[in-house]
């Protein structure tokens, strides 16, 4: 595959857009993805769930989906409000790096807040990964998402232990090492602050 990175600073954001970006999203959002076929016409598809699905389609061993009907609906939801319910927060939090006091900045806080705390009593019951048993896109979604939760000052608690356990195995799995880490080495490059926890995927 090619990997085409978008330019990204926080005045600026992610203007001026990428073009393909432009082209293919409506939303004007990444990720993008283009597969080319032989000789057929390329498919392009945007939203991260999206990607996932087709993936999952395209390349079904090892499964990053349940298998089981109602454990894959549950993976489903979860990645669906790790993207349409934490990360809204996230995205507010982002023009507000300077006002941490702003009521806005503080009901992000709240709102993330909120979410970690419906996640610690969903891995209150043992299960090692936010589906159940089998690793998940539900778990890459949030792992992600969290990321930048925590650059944007809504971390995830430290009391939070099940929270915290699960995250440790997150940055224990090699492609997630891969990916989080290539990001880390990024922000280190860019002078920008690194999450304690991925220090040591960097």
């Amino acid at each position: 595959y090619e990997l085409v990175m978008v330019p990204f600073a926080m005045k600026t954001l992610y203007e001026p857009k990428h073009p393909e970006v432009e082209r293919i999203n409506p939303k004007r959002q990444v990720p993008v993805l283009v597969h080319r076929s032989g000789g057929g016409p390329d498919l392009e598809l945007f939203d991260s769930t999206q990607i996932f699905e087709y993936l999952e389609d395209l390349a079904p061993d090892p499964a990053l989906w349940p298998r089981d009907t109602a454990a894959r609906a549950r993976a489903r939801q979860l990645e669906l409000l790790s993207d349409e319910v934490y990360f809204p927060h996230i995205i507010r939090l982002m023009g507000l790096q300077g006002t941490p006091g702003d009521p806005a900045a503080v009901a992000a806080r709240e709102g993330a807040a909120a979410f970690y705390g419906r996640i610690e009593g969903l891995l209150a019951d043992g299960r090692p990964w936010l589906a159940g048993p089998d690793y998940s896109y539900a778990d890459i979604a949030f792992f992600m998402a969290g990321i930048f939760g925590d650059r944007m000052g809504a971390p995830m608690p430290a009391e939070a232990a099940h929270l915290i356990a699960w995250r440790t195995r997150m940055t224990q799995r090699p492609a997630v090492r891969q990916v989080a880490g290539a990001m880390g080495r990024w922000l280190l490059g860019e002078g920008r602050p690194l999450p304690a926890f991925m220090q040591t995927m960097v």
